[in-house]
């Protein structure tokens, strides 16, 4: 089996065989943000089943495929759909992505995932920017052997979200009237859903949202050097007091309607960082 460097590497060949522009940004399409792929000028397509070392994405609604090309002028590779730990794949492998983007030249990482809304003064469809996280997935993708070409052995966590990324978007939200938070999500392994005293506990330890994804993909991207740009959709409301049962069809219809909002932050958080020296 290759090591982690020589994976990357040999992604990251296969990619730049078919795409040779360096991308300024990465992005991965979490649920909510699928449709913005349609807004990119492709250059190349490509499956990952076909790029070396990519796992399949099996989540629902997840397309796995990597697109290349210009997103207003900005060139991009972007994950149409992302892996999981609930689908059985290390993190360490999940994350591969966010570390071959980095090899092709990527400086900026976006990252959007559809959360559960556990503040009470959020709602469904509400866009929170992600401010900080907390890892409770149990596992971490920069435990083993740290290979010093992809990063230090502890890097510094203090600021793993981009602040004058997060204020340009706030500041975005505000010139196109929508409304946007400013939080905290907590990342679970999942699949299942939590119970209420399970959402009672990530409330009091200080989370606004939970998801299954993001946080060990802005681990990553940190241990590796990468801005870090998030987002999370709020498809339900997990207040416990007042739960109702989970509607996937609900939830991703939800995300999906929140797209424009998404679409607009991404866009303008790009250009500026594209712009800015």
């Amino acid at each position: 089996m290759l090591e982690l460097y020589d994976q990357i590497e040999e992604a990251a060949a296969f990619i730049r065989a078919k795409y040779a522009e360096a991308p300024h940004a990465g992005i991965i399409l979490g649920t909510g943000l699928g449709h913005l792929a349609e807004k990119i000028d492709v250059a190349a397509t490509l499956e990952y089943a076909d790029i070396p070392n990519f796992p399949n994405a099996t989540a629902t609604r997840h397309r796995g495929r990597l697109v290349c090309g210009l997103l207003e002028g900005v060139p991009v590779v972007a994950m149409e759909g992302r892996f999981h730990q609930y689908e059985g794949y290390p993190l360490r492998q999940i994350t591969l992505p966010v570390r071959v983007m980095k090899r092709l030249g990527a400086r900026l990482l976006c990252v959007s995932q559809a959360v559960g809304g556990m503040n009470p003064y959020y709602r469904p469809g509400d866009v929170m920017i992600i401010d900080d996280h907390i890892n409770l997935m149990g596992d971490n993708p920069l435990v083993g052997v740290n290979d010093d070409r992809l990063g230090p052995r502890f890097p510094d966590m203090s600021e793993p979200y981009d602040r004058e990324l997060i204020e340009k978007g706030q500041e975005i939200a505000r010139q196109q009237n929508f409304v946007v938070h400013r939080g905290v999500t907590v990342a679970v392994t999942g699949p299942n859903l939590e119970t209420r005293a399970e959402y009672r506990f990530l409330r009091q330890i200080g989370a606004d949202v939970v998801g299954m994804s993001t946080v060990p993909e802005a681990i990553v991207a940190v241990h590796c050097g990468l801005r870090t740009f998030g987002l999370s959709v709020v498809t339900d409301m997990c207040l416990p007091d007042a739960l109702q049962p989970a509607n996937v069809d609900h939830i991703i219809a939800t995300a999906n309607a929140a797209e424009p909002k998404l679409r607009a932050l991404v866009v303008g958080v790009l250009k500026y960082d594209a712009g800015r020296k």
